[in-house]
């Protein structure tokens, strides 16, 4: 079994910029991957970016490329996402999920273990 446990999120305006942290425990040395999805009010869940636990191989999704990155820090068994020229679409509930398994980064089915969630509100 595996925790995550989320933190960083808060309320930002338009512009800036936030910095969230997903903490890993647990079965942690098999990780294979982990991703960042957002659900927003009324919609459904979504990718935004996903990353190798030992390779470095980062996945964006379109909607956050060149304003977020996500990295890793084993030593700490941390996932960050660190989150640039925030708008208002934006805000949303980021969850951090993780997985022992290959597959696709970008699919919320390819997870098996999920954090409670930060909320993340951009005001204009």
């Amino acid at each position: 079994q595996v925790q995550l446990v989320e933190s960083g999120g808060g309320l930002v305006q338009a512009g800036g910029s936030l910095r969230l942290s997903c903490a890993a425990s647990g079965r942690t040395r098999s990780l294979y991957r982990m991703g960042w999805f957002r659900q927003a009010p009324g919609k459904e869940r979504e990718f935004v970016a996903g990353i190798s636990w030992s390779g470095g191989s980062t996945y964006y999704a379109d909607s956050v490329k060149g304003r977020s990155s996500i990295s890793r820090d084993n030593a700490k068994n941390t996932v960050y996402l660190q989150m640039n020229s925030l708008k208002p679409e934006d805000t949303a509930v980021y969850y951090c999920a993780a997985t022992h398994y290959s597959g696709s980064y970008y699919l919320e089915g390819g997870y098996n273990y999920w954090g409670q969630g930060t909320q993340v509100t951009v005001s204009s």
